[in-house]
């Protein structure tokens, strides 16, 4: 992507959400701190308007933070979502699997918070979904110090990329099979999966900095696959074209078109 069409779209981000804050403020007025609503924007906008300088935020700050959750929680959520169903699609046999522990747990309820953190085949699933399609390819950090890496000694402030496709497709660390679905894999925990070698899985990046929709997408992408079990199996379409392409994220550049059976 070229720099004048990062700057638009940056742009046009920020004028979407400024137009939204703006409308927030003009209904709720300024004179209630509890009339900006109790959900994330409303939060923001509490801390923006409180009468403490010291616990103030400014409109870039609500700009940037509503910028972040949306990318970090939506789009991970939409991408993952959509190679899951792909590769489940492909895989009837883990399709079914994945069927059978949604209705063991929840039967045709809603899914619950106990439910979701017992479903042990659909975490693997969705590791493995996340080992073969990331949401983003590489990390970039920079050192603020002198760091040593093993026998290599790297100076401050330089940019380090992380290629995280590389990691994730390392058949040392996954096997001649890399590049195969296998959540079989997961199934007795990530350490064993990468042969204690945790950094050899970065879906999100690791550590303090670790994408902040981490959670977020992966509780709600069970959620969503939880309920489309529930009613429906379904097939790849034939008119389906593997493309997968890089744009903020990992995502199918024509989508995932799919044929669903009722249950």
């Amino acid at each position: 992507m070229r720099l004048k069409e990062i700057d638009k779209v940056e742009k046009e981000i920020r004028n979407c959400i400024l137009e939204i804050v703006k409308k927030r403020e003009k209904e709720a007025g300024t004179e209630k701190e509890d009339s900006f609503g109790s959900d994330f924007l409303g939060l923001l906008l509490k801390a923006h308007h409180d009468a403490d300088d010291g616990s103030k935020i400014s409109v870039d700050d609500i700009i940037y933070q509503c910028r972040q959750i949306y990318f970090a929680g939506q789009e991970t959520t939409n991408g993952l979502l959509a190679w899951t169903v792909l590769l489940l699609a492909l895989h009837p046999d883990w399709q079914e699997e994945a069927r059978k522990e949604v209705l063991q747990l929840f039967g045709k309820q809603n899914a619950n918070p106990d439910g979701i953190a017992k479903l042990k085949t659909m975490s693997m699933i969705i590791n493995e979904a996340l080992r073969l399609y990331p949401p983003v390819v590489q990390l970039v950090r920079k050192t603020g110090r002198e760091v040593r890496l093993g026998k290599l000694i790297v100076p401050a402030n330089v940019q380090l990329v992380i290629p995280t496709v590389a990691f994730h497709y390392d058949p040392h660390i996954w096997g001649q099979d890399a590049r195969l679905f296998k959540p079989e894999r997961f199934s007795e925990g990530l350490a064993k999966a990468t042969k204690d070698n945790m950094a050899a899985f970065l879906p999100f990046g690791m550590g303090p900095r670790i994408c902040v929709g981490f959670n977020f997408a992966t509780t709600k992408a069970k959620i969503a696959l939880s309920m489309i079990l529930q009613r429906h199996s379904f097939t790849l379409s034939p008119g389906y074209v593997h493309s997968p392409s890089h744009f903020l994220t990992i995502r199918p550049q024509h989508g995932v078109q799919v044929i669903l059976h009722s249950l």
